[in-house]
């Protein structure tokens, strides 16, 4: 099975993923959405944890073998980020979402000289806003940002545009399109719910109001 399948099925069995068509979750954002991810519940399953880092190592080591350091977007890709690095033998550092208010007043956090070639590591993807944020601060910080890995997205098509006009690179273990696929398969979903899953992704930000 390719990786894309194997890391939905994953995410679909340990319910880091769960679809609910019929009883949408609200969002922090307000949005209401059928489908709720949670990437945080993989570190609580040894062999999905190692199933992602592992993928993510290949996935760098094949696209970015002169990356100098591994970069986790805080909180929920610092962990995963830290696997990743491990496993490469790579230094590692995070990103904050902002400057600390005290002490250095670091965004940045761990040793990287100026100009190193970083990867980012995140674990989700929706808009892309606080991921690019983090590529800004790596940025603005001397870094040369080579691209992005993230265990899924949504593919929401303003990601994509934002991504473009960012000129950041993102590669994804797993997709939206592949996880509904996978799912409709093995009977996680109803094929006539399928419908209101793809409604769904194409306008998010107004769907069931």
């Amino acid at each position: 099975m390719e990786t894309g399948k194997k890391i939905a099925q994953t995410l679909l069995q340990i319910k880091a993923i769960k679809l609910s068509p019929a009883n949408p979750f609200t969002w922090a954002s307000g949005w209401r959405s059928p489908i709720y991810c949670d990437n945080r519940k993989t570190l609580s399953y040894p062999a999905a944890r190692r199933e992602i880092y592992e993928s993510f190592a290949s996935l760098i080591t094949e696209k970015y073998p002169h990356a100098d350091v591994i970069a986790g977007v805080a909180t929920g890709a610092i962990a995963c980020g830290v696997l990743t690095a491990e496993a490469l033998g790579k230094p590692f550092i995070y990103v904050r979402s902002a400057p600390k208010d005290h002490g250095m007043a670091n965004q940045v956090e761990g040793h990287f000289e100026p100009g190193s070639k970083v990867v980012v590591v995140e674990d989700l993807i929706s808009t892309g806003g606080s991921s690019l944020k983090a590529v800004e601060a790596l940025r603005s910080a001397g870094c040369d940002v080579l691209g992005m890995v993230a265990i899924f997205t949504y593919g929401f098509p303003t990601a994509s545009s934002n991504f473009a006009q960012a000129g950041v690179e993102l590669d994804t273990l797993s997709d939206y399109n592949t996880l509904i696929e996978l799912a409709t398969e093995q009977g996680y979903v109803q094929p006539e719910e399928v419908t209101t899953l793809r409604e769904w992704r194409q306008s998010p930000d107004t769907w069931g109001r």
